[in-house]
């Protein structure tokens, strides 16, 4: 039986996170977030394992991460963040790549000043060695950065890409291009995955689950039209998601995605996008296997 596996999640302490998001207005998440925190939520839906992804562009941060999922047995994969661009880029994702959990990195380009930051052959030594160690990129992306990641993904082909969230389409606005016609062309690109992740909490204000339902449908019809059952994968972007207005919560999120899986991809998609997809493409098999 294929586990169930959610594919992003994040855990933080909040007093290691001064002069970074989130700020203490948003006191929904504004506080310590860990693996009792999320128990109850994985118990309810039978998630297996899940993938544990940085939300903090430091050193110490990763460290902290690979620490907590070697003492957590429902973490199965890692994706932290290294300096890419650093002279020693290649040598500290060696030292990454040899913790048991670690399975990609993430860059947060979402905050960074230069949209096409990723566009720069000076990252060739940084993407060589993540290739030499079987490691994922995570694309933190918006919509503006699509075609600086086209191009990315084009000049690495053996690089195995998931874009988070979806790339964050303005749904709020109802804003589908130039999105949309981004996104199509970077599915044209094999190695290039997606998340169904993240969606809920760009739709603006909903009064109930139905409401973003209905506003969040026609992206992720879009992704998983675009992407299909064997690169689509699914995460709750917990515990971001309890910023979702007018939402119920993980169980919720998982709910209308498996509902509207089945209605766009059919019910035999259902084990790949929640939970083969992200088995296969982290390489999750021996964390599980000895959780």
């Amino acid at each position: 039986m294929t586990p169930r596996i959610d594919a992003h999640q994040h855990y933080w302490q909040i007093g290691d996170r001064a002069g970074y998001w989130p700020p203490p207005e948003l006191n929904a998440i504004h506080r310590d977030f860990g693996p009792a925190d999320i128990a109850p939520e994985l118990d309810a839906a039978r998630i297996s394992g899940t993938v544990l992804v940085q939300s903090l562009p430091t050193e110490n941060d990763t460290r902290f991460l690979l620490e907590l999922a070697e003492r957590t047995p429902t973490v199965c994969a890692v994706v932290g963040w290294v300096d890419m661009k650093a002279a020693d880029a290649a040598t500290k994702i060696a030292a990454f790549a040899a913790q048991p959990k670690a399975r990609g990195l993430r860059p947060m380009l979402q905050d960074l000043p230069d949209d096409a930051w990723i566009d720069d052959p000076i990252l060739d030594g940084a993407v060589a060695a993540m290739i030499d160690h079987d490691l994922r990129f995570d694309a933190l992306v918006m919509p503006r950065h699509l075609d600086a990641l086209y191009e990315f993904a084009r000049r690495y082909p053996d690089l195995r890409i998931v874009v988070d969230h979806g790339a964050k389409p303005h749904i709020a606005t109802k804003q589908v291009e130039p999105w949309l016609s981004a996104m199509t062309r970077l599915a044209l690109l094999p190695n290039v995955h997606c998340k169904l992740s993240g969606l809920w909490t760009e739709a603006g204000d909903a009064a109930d689950d139905d409401a973003l339902r209905s506003r969040v449908r026609p992206y992720v019809r879009a992704v998983t039209e675009l992407f299909g059952a064997r690169r689509l994968m699914w995460g709750s972007d917990w515990p971001v998601l309890r910023l979702a207005p007018g939402s119920d919560g993980y169980g919720a999120w998982l709910a209308a995605c498996e509902d509207d899986c089945t209605r766009f991809l059919g019910a035999d998609a259902v084990s790949d996008v929640f939970g083969g997809n992200a088995y296969t493409f982290y390489r999750v098999g021996d964390t599980l296997r000895h959780a």
